[in-house]
Parts: C-alpha cells; structure tokens; sequence
C-alpha cells in the first residue's frame, strides 16, 4: 500500500515541475519579459544592428511608461508582426511639433543628448503639430536621419496597445551588456 503512495506522491510531484517548466517556457516570456533583436541603425548610437535586448513588459500594462523610454512596438499594418524599437517623446495629452529641426513638446524645447543628429530636417506629420490622444505616444529613432518613426504615416501616433514593453537590457553581444539609456 505504501509503494502506490509513493508512486501517487513522485507522479504528482513530477506534473507540478512538468506545469511550472512549461509556465516558465511559455508563459513568463509571453507575459512579462522577451527577447528583441534589433534590426537596423535606426537607435544608434544607443542600440545597433544585431544586438539582443531585454524587453519587460509590465510597464505596458500598469501604464507607467515616461519620456525618453525605449520601447518596442508593431504598428498597424506591419507585415508579418514587424516590431519597431523607438524612443518614447510626447507622451498623451501633448503635443509634438519638428520646427527648425527642434521638438517642441507643447511649444516648449525638449531638451535631449542622446540623438545621432545635429538637428531634424524631416518633421513630416510633425510639422504643424500632433495632439495625442489618451494612451497615445509619439515615438523617434535616435539616428533621426534614417528612422521611420511617428513623423511618418505608416507609424504615425502609437497607441498604448500596440506597444510590446520598455527595452530593460542588452543582453548581446557579452562586450555590451548591461543598461540601455
């Protein structure tokens, strides 16, 4: 009679490591963090092309997502679930306008250090402003020049829900890990 309660005991304790292997392999990444690779120089000099982020996702959900955060994200009408991976700079309820290569967040300068350029020669749907809306966000490259981001209508404004989480960490290669400004 003991030997079928610790067949029962090691078959049950087997099904709950079988249960919390799979919710690690299947769910953590689905719900909290995933791996992104970077494709493209449009975030250089602070991601190049090729490197492997960190993505956390649960500032998406609790809506705790600031300036200057960079995100990844699929627009509408990406082909196959394209992601993007862009700076967050207006945030809902502002409004963004490029005027003589400067982004004014409600016709103040933003103040910034970390672009690739010198200024901004294409302000695009920029150009007379954009008001975003609730969980609305306007997003830029940091290499400016060759950034397809919100100055463009095939991103445009990005809305809360198509964003997949905040870039936490690079993770590839070793030389470079660590904390992404």
């Amino acid at each position: 009679m003991k030997k079928m309660t610790k067949k029962k005991r090691l078959l049950a304790e087997l099904c709950i490591y079988l249960a919390l292997i799979l919710l690690f392999a299947f769910a953590v990444p689905r719900l909290l963090i995933q791996r992104t690779v970077i494709d493209g120089s449009s975030m250089e000099p602070a991601l190049h092309d090729g490197e492997s982020v960190l993505v956390e996702k649960l500032s998406v959900r609790t809506g705790r997502m600031e300036r200057f955060d960079i995100i990844v994200f699929s627009p509408e009408g990406t082909p196959n679930g394209r992601h993007y991976v862009k700076r967050i700079i207006g945030l809902p309820g502002e409004t963004v306008q490029i005027a003589g290569g400067r982004i004014l967040i409600d016709g103040q300068p933003l103040d910034e250090s970390y672009g690739k350029s010198d200024g901004i020669s294409y302000a695009g749907l920029a150009a007379e402003g954009i008001r975003l809306g609730e969980g609305e966000y306007f997003v830029l490259g940091d290499n400016r020049e060759v950034s397809e981001d919100s100055r463009y209508p095939a991103v445009g404004k990005v809305r809360q829900e198509q964003i997949c989480g905040r870039v936490l960490v690079r993770i590839w290669p070793l030389s470079v890990f660590g904390a992404v400004d």
